[in-house]
Parts: C-alpha cells; sequence; structure tokens
C-alpha cells in the first residue's frame, strides 16, 4: 500500500511539473548586452570602455528592433573619444517575404565635429534569403537628416537610405553578422559597416569581434573623412 501511495504521488508530481513547463510562456523578446575595457599603463596610460545593449522581437506580423551603444577612449590627460548612438526599427510583414519598415537613429560623437546627427526613414524591404541558418534582408527608402555643428549651426536634407542585414549562423557556437547602410543626401552621405563574429564560450555567454566602417563624404575642417573601429567584448544574452 505505502509503495503504491508513493508511486501515485511521485506520478502527480512529475504530471504537475510537465503542466507547469508546458504552461510557462516563452519571452518573445530577446536581449544581450556586450562590455569591453581595455586599460593599458607604463609608458603609456590609456582606458577604452565599449558597451552595447540591443533588444529584438520577431512575431507573426511584426519585427522590432532597439540598440543603444557607446564609446569612451582617455588618455592619462584627455578624453580621445566618445561617442554614443541610438537606433530603432520596426517592420510590418506584408505577404511573401516582403515588409514595410520604420527606422530612427540618433548619433553623437564627440569628435565628428557634430553635436548630433538624427535621420529617420520609411520604405520597402525584402527577405531575400531566409534559410534554418541564414537570413538576408534588404531595405530601400526614402527619409529626413537633421545635424547641429558644434558651432552651433543646424542643418536638415532629405535622404535615400539603402540598407543589408546578413546574418550566419556559422555553427552552434558561431555566429556571423554584417549590416551595410548607406544614406545618400543631397549635400552629404553616410557609408556605414558593421562587420561581427561571436562565439559561445559557455551558456549564454559570448565572446565577440567587431570592425565598424564609417565613412562621410563632406566633413568639418580638420575632421576626418572616414572612421574605423575595432572591438572585442563579452556578450550576454538574456
Amino acid at each position: 500500500m505505502k509503495a503504491s501511495l508513493t508511486l501515485l504521488s511521485a506520478s502527480i508530481l512529475l504530471a504537475g511539473n510537465a503542466f507547469a513547463e508546458e504552461e510557462k510562456p516563452k519571452s518573445l523578446w530577446k536581449a544581450s548586452a556586450e562590455l569591453g575595457f581595455v586599460a593599458t599603463s607604463g609608458n603609456t596610460e590609456t582606458e577604452t570602455l565599449n558597451a552595447k545593449a540591443n533588444v529584438s522581437t520577431d512575431r507573426k506580423q511584426w519585427r522590432h528592433k532597439g540598440e543603444i551603444t557607446a564609446l569612451k577612449s582617455s588618455d592619462e590627460i584627455n578624453t580621445t573619444a566618445q561617442k554614443f548612438t541610438l537606433m530603432a526599427q520596426s517592420d510590418y510583414k506584408l505577404e511573401g517575404k516582403n515588409f514595410l519598415f520604420g527606422v530612427v537613429t540618433y548619433d553623437d560623437d564627440k569628435f565628428s565635429g557634430y553635436e548630433y546627427r538624427a535621420t529617420e526613414a520609411i520604405g520597402y524591404g525584402r527577405r531575400v534569403i531566409e534559410d534554418t541558418d541564414m537570413t538576408l534582408d534588404l531595405e530601400i527608402g526614402p527619409g529626413a537628416r537633421q545635424s547641429k555643428l558644434d558651432a552651433g549651426e543646424t542643418d536638415s536634407e532629405g535622404i535615400l537610405r539603402a540598407a543589408g542585414k546578413f546574418d550566419w549562423a556559422v555553427s552552434k557556437t558561431s555566429k556571423f553578422a554584417e549590416v551595410l547602410t548607406v544614406e545618400a543626401g543631397e549635400d552629404v552621405t553616410i557609408t556605414k559597416s558593421v562587420t561581427s563574429l561571436s562565439s559561445q564560450i559557455e551558456g549564454n555567454l559570448s565572446m565577440k569581434i567587431t570592425f565598424t566602417y564609417k565613412n562621410t563624404s563632406e566633413v568639418p575642417v580638420g575632421v576626418e573623412e572616414t572612421d574605423t573601429e575595432t572591438a572585442v567584448t563579452l556578450v550576454y544574452n538574456f
């Protein structure tokens, strides 16, 4: 009798746990946080902090993504680099692999000659590749860009924005990504490429190498047209 009661109790407990696991809703949102820090001492003393956070969701009709990045570098005397960017995008899925998109970006780079730059764009996109381990989205559409120089002058112009976004799960533990955007305006064209490769270390923790290339066709006097950045960060996926 005792054995029967024990077996019955165990069966009820296991069934209850299984039901609880089945009822537990899966999160529709994905998020990650990145952090990289390099400090040198001796002949030169420098510190570089690179941080990024993003959140995304992919539902039946909508895709949403938001991203914040920050970078600060300094030597023993001065700050040598300081950047802050914000991006938010929403895609509305149409029939087939087509979609409409809306995107907003904000860029604050202390050493670019501009106090800030903001862009807004809407347009048409298509997922031209959609496999289990690979996707490629292409987008194009009109928009506007607002800029404020460090000297205080402001400027606003229409732009044509084109973008390509490629994601590839190279293996179960490694991922490759490339994001290329071109914002062509009447006065200034900005081209930006972000290439990254991440590899899982353990569980939700990964290491990521990112190379960023940015070219601005017209810049204030004393500012370089092309910026590059190589970052090694630790990534935690939630």
